[in-house]
């Protein structure tokens, strides 16, 4: 009897497994006055999604405005002071007292559609940890090879500016541990040679089948590897693009409130 019971819970616990990854990743709907924008949400990117779920659950969300909107770049929500924000109030710096670690994950890049967090930039914020709640839908645009040299480059430079920091610490770390008066100019000079250095034997290069997703469906390269995306619009891109097209004023605030009305989970 104690073999039986065990086999049926067996084949309830199977069921339940192939049920419920049947189902796939979590979906979400952004529900606003120009139509209704459906997410996929990525499993690899676990903590951003179920702090997204979380808060859609709780409504958090519902009432919100895309308080950021750039035609060919992207629309930005999630700002909970734009709950009561009076017109022409500058938005963008609300949160929920917390950040999120970055969850980067190579292959999920800012094409066009792409749902990514928004963050403090990195000057504060050195480990690139998201907004608890802010977030953008990528719009973006199609590349030319030419601007996705120009993009390659600044990534590149961007990877050598961070070595230089690193670089400065080192070279005054190295003049402490020798019994040396700590020269802050000597320092940044060493530090920038070893950059330069870095930067030659370090040049980046975009995939091939990247470069061809950004040249033939668009988007927004320049942000890969400075902001984690963990999802992507599976529907209602074209209300990503209506929204992009409204008029905005001071700091891309658009002109007349685009309202989320709510976020619900799909499942």
């Amino acid at each position: 009897m104690k073999s039986s019971v065990f086999s049926v819970s067996l084949l309830f616990c199977a069921f339940c497994l192939c049920h419920c990854s049947a189902k796939g990743p979590a979906k979400v709907v952004i529900v606003t006055d120009y139509g209704d924008i459906v997410l996929e949400l990525y499993d690899q990117t676990p903590q951003h999604r179920d702090n997204f779920i979380k808060l859609a659950k709780e409504g958090f969300y519902d009432g919100t405005l895309f308080h950021r909107v750039i035609k060919d770049f992207m629309i930005q929500g999630g700002d909970p002071d734009s709950k009561k924000a009076g017109p022409g109030e500058r938005l963008g710096n609300g949160g929920l007292g917390y950040t999120i670690p970055a969850e980067f994950v190579p292959e999920y890049i800012h094409q066009r559609g792409a749902l990514a967090a928004a963050r403090h930039p990195d000057h504060i914020n050195p480990a690139k940890a998201s907004s608890g709640s802010q977030f953008y839908i990528v719009q973006g645009k199609k590349q030319t090879d030419t601007d996705l040299d120009r993009v390659e480059a600044q990534i590149a430079t961007q990877n050598a500016r961070q070595m230089f920091a690193q670089y400065i610490k080192e070279e005054e770390d190295a003049m402490q541990k020798a019994g040396q008066t700590v020269r802050p100019d000597s320092a940044q000079m060493r530090a920038a040679k070893r950059a330069s250095a870095y930067l030659e034997a370090n040049p980046y290069h975009m995939k091939p089948e990247y470069r061809e997703i950004y040249k033939t469906i668009g988007g927004s390269p320049h942000l890969d590897g400075e902001y984690t995306v963990f999802g992507r619009v599976i529907k209602g891109i074209e209300v990503v693009d209506r929204i992009a097209e409204v008029e905005t004023v001071d700091v891309n605030r658009p002109k007349i409130d685009v309202k989320i009305k709510k976020v619900r989970i799909m499942y």
